[in-house]
């Protein structure tokens, strides 16, 4: 099966553009710009995981390694479409506009990490596995039946597809041909058990054959390709022609989150063999005359003043209020619950 899904890519482990048709097609515009949002949430995620060690920020869930998946995707959103993030793609998020204050706010357990941009449509992350995918289905086709050309995208790992929500989502789009891309970044791992423990399928594109749409994978560590394939399947979206299932295979460098020891279940060695993705296209930008170390001097600034600004804003945030807690459960607030509030805020008081 694994011959019917090759993997897509544009530039290869050397930085080499291999597809020829995308030769004047591809720009220094386009590729600093995919440049530059790698390094930024690559900075934010070493950050964040510093920041865990430390006792600043709660457990965190590091997606180093999968920037070029997640930068590629989003830039090919448009302004208006939606975004149904699991909780690895805050570097999707970042690059398609949330703010970064809020998103470290998320990972210390704040209710205001949830609430993005005006004008940007980005839904909390999903926690529990693969519920966003129904979500994102039902966001495209209100869409559709609005009769507007925004689509949405809805971002999961491989163990998803082992999910009732992803045969749901996936079945429902098909049938009322909504403008949804379903975007899978096959890390080779969910959470601790390998791919070939969970399903006996060779890929995980060839599950869009049961749905009838179309199914790719591309290599997630390209980002051109990632860019060029995702902005394909909106496009096919915003036609009219119905959702599109992407594999993109990638490699979580390190821990499934900061409580998570991956040398436990992952031999050292795999992987080693991966082509970093920031490498990749600075590689690429060596070869074609894109880099410009002047430029590449000026962002790294930018982007680390950026999250340290981010970070002192989170850490001198207002202290939320503990009422919240019991106020935004039920419409209306039941007996039992309403006793547990008193009683909690009057041992404060004791306190």
């Amino acid at each position: 099966m694994e011959q019917n899904y090759p993997i897509k890519r544009i530039i290869d482990d050397k930085g080499i553009l291999v597809d020829a048709s995308y030769e004047q097609t591809i720009n220094e515009e386009l590729v600093k710009d995919l440049y530059y949002n790698m390094l930024r949430i690559r900075t934010y995620d070493r950050k964040s995981i510093n920041l865990q060690r430390q006792g600043r920020l709660g457990t965190y869930a590091p997606f180093e390694g999968q920037e070029a998946a997640q930068v590629g995707s989003a830039l090919a959103l448009e302004e208006n479409d939606w975004v149904f993030p699991t909780y690895r793609d805050h570097g999707a998020t970042l690059t398609f506009g949330k703010s970064m204050t809020r998103t470290f706010l998320y990972w210390n357990g704040r209710v205001e990490g949830c609430v993005p941009p005006e004008g940007r449509n980005i839904f909390p992350p999903a926690v529990p596995i693969a519920t966003q995918l129904p979500h994102a289905a039902g966001a495209a086709w209100a869409e559709k039946l609005r009769g507007t050309k925004n689509a949405s995208i809805a971002y999961f790992g491989d163990g998803a597809t082992s999910e009732g929500d992803f045969h749901e989502g996936l079945n429902f789009a098909s049938v009322f041909k909504v403008p949804v891309v379903f975007f899978n970044q096959n890390n080779g791992y969910a959470i601790s058990v390998p791919m070939e423990k969970q399903m006996n399928s060779k890929t995980i594109a060839q599950k869009s054959v049961a749905y009838g749409m179309p199914g790719i994978r591309i290599d997630g560590n390209d980002c051109l390709a990632v860019y060029f394939e995702t902005k394909k399947a909106f496009d096919r979206a915003r036609n009219g022609d119905g959702p599109t299932l992407i594999e993109a295979v990638t490699w979580r460098k390190g821990a499934h989150t900061t409580a998570d020891d991956p040398s436990k279940y992952r031999p050292a060695e795999q992987g080693q063999h991966i082509v970093d993705p920031m490498e990749r296209m600075e590689l690429f930008m060596k070869n074609y005359g894109y880099w410009d170390e002047q430029w590449i001097e000026e962002i790294k600034e930018k982007t680390m003043n950026e999250v340290e600004a981010a970070v002192e804003e989170m850490e001198n945030y207002p202290a939320p209020n503990v009422e919240d807690v019991f106020d935004h459960v039920y419409a209306v607030m039941p007996k039992q619950l309403a006793e547990q509030k008193e009683s909690y805020l009057a041992h404060l008081e004791r306190r």
